[in-house]
């Protein structure tokens, strides 16, 4: 198999380098992605390999001129993009919503929404002209079930799923797939905020769990980036508008349930509806 040219959003710290180590060992090129230099650069120089290109771009995903400029390195140093994963999130404010503060609330979902759609506006071009391409999504954190006190992450995590199928819908000509993928309790910045926050602010259930996380280490992110480096390959081509859980989904078997899912809404955020009763 020849080598992708894999863009990573959020690749310095957590998931998002746990993700672009997967594909740089896949044998991929990588362009890592994230706002803070200094930690960009180190994970770069950690994951250089002979004869891959691993290359770092500092970026805003939230910012339309940064994400264009991106998109452009990208197409100059590596020809274009095969594989997009939009990894880069924040928690945003904790708290009910009539209390928090709304600019840290309207920022969250800038970061945590925007900064997905911006990217596939980029990106997709690229796919377009290369005849395919694939688009993988970080969500989870209350996409399939209400997180209170965290409702700017909810309620953008959430979007980027309802996006996600809507693109899989769009771009499925242009044999282009576009997924969801939902990590798992994974002990990273986010998890220490929770525990921060104290169970006044973050509600009781959602600080046990954070606790629980912080002292057993949570769900490992070489799942996520297993599933991604998965949903990535030729052996998915043609999966697209789903939201799988590295946790929780059968995820090594997809190859092989390609028609199954194609006719069913499994990985899906569906209304459930009750039975029709005949009136006959």
């Amino acid at each position: 198999m020849s080598a992708r040219n894999v863009v990573v959003t959020g690749a310095s710290l957590g998931i998002g380098r746990a993700i672009a180590e997967a594909f740089v060992k896949a044998g991929d090129h990588v362009v890592l992605c994230a706002r803070t230099r200094g930690p960009l650069e180190e994970t770069a120089r950690a994951l250089a390999r002979s004869g891959q290109k691993v290359l770092h771009y500092a970026c805003d995903v939230s910012d339309e001129q940064q994400v264009a400029t991106l998109a452009d390195f990208t197409a100059r140093e590596l020809g274009g993009c095969d594989v997009l994963i939009n990894n880069a999130g924040v928690q945003g404010p904790i708290g009910t919503l009539d209390e928090v503060p709304w600019k840290e609330w309207k920022r969250t979902v800038e970061i945590d929404l925007f900064g997905v759609a911006l990217p596939c506006r980029a990106f997709i071009p690229q796919m377009k002209r290369r005849g395919a391409g694939k688009i993988i999504n970080l969500s989870g954190g209350g996409a399939t079930s209400p997180r209170p006190f965290f409702s700017a992450y909810a309620a953008a995590k959430t979007a980027v799923v309802r996006l996600t199928e809507n693109l899989a819908a769009e771009l499925a000509p242009h044999h282009i797939d576009v997924n969801a993928v939902a990590p798992g309790a994974v002990k990273t910045r986010l998890t220490s905020e929770t525990v921060a926050a104290g169970a006044t602010k973050s509600g009781e259930a959602a600080h046990a769990e954070a606790l629980r996380v912080e002292r057993e280490g949570g769900c490992p992110p070489e799942l996520a980036a297993g599933l991604c480096v998965l949903l990535a390959s030729a052996a998915c081509n043609g999966i697209t508008g789903r939201l799988i859980s590295a946790r929780w989904d059968d995820w090594k078997s997809l190859s092989a349930r390609r028609a199954e899912l194609a006719g069913t809404d499994l990985y899906t955020l569906r209304r459930v509806t009750e039975p029709r009763v005949s009136t006959s």
